[in-house]
């Protein structure tokens, strides 16, 4: 994720920044830039960043994970996962999918994309507001 961040640094720079606590302080040192800092993974940050998602103040979500390495939180992150399918935010999994997402014109200017599609938002909210 370090790697990713030094390398896309000046993007990322004009954005805000939320991570959970234990990569957040990681990028936050590599990055000289100020990190909203959540709770760690395990202990409720990705449930924190579930309900940012929820809420509409996140637009895109970098969450790289290894598929092989069992997950102690891992009904979290499948919420996490859930949410931003269900809120129509992009997720990149993984570093060649997360270059896809910040090189794209749209990473700069997602309410635009949005409003250019003729939708306030994700397909989902109007169901979910009646409920």
């Amino acid at each position: 994720m370090v790697e990713f961040a030094l390398f896309n640094k000046g993007t990322l720079q004009r954005c805000t920044l939320y991570a959970t606590r234990t990569t957040g302080l990681s990028l936050q040192s590599a990055l000289d830039a100020p990190i909203q800092l959540l709770l760690s993974g395990p202990l409720g940050g990705d449930a924190q960043l579930g309900s940012l998602i929820a809420e509409g103040r996140i637009d895109t979500v970098f969450f790289f994970w290894d598929p092989l390495t069992p997950q102690p939180h891992d009904v979290d992150v499948k919420a996490l996962l859930r949410l931003a399918v269900l809120y129509d935010v992009s997720i990149a999994c993984n570093r060649s999918s997360a270059d896809h997402i910040i090189s794209s014109a749209l990473f700069i200017q997602p309410q635009k994309y949005r409003e250019d599609r003729g939708k306030p938002g994700p397909d989902y909210v109007p169901w979910v507001r009646e409920r």
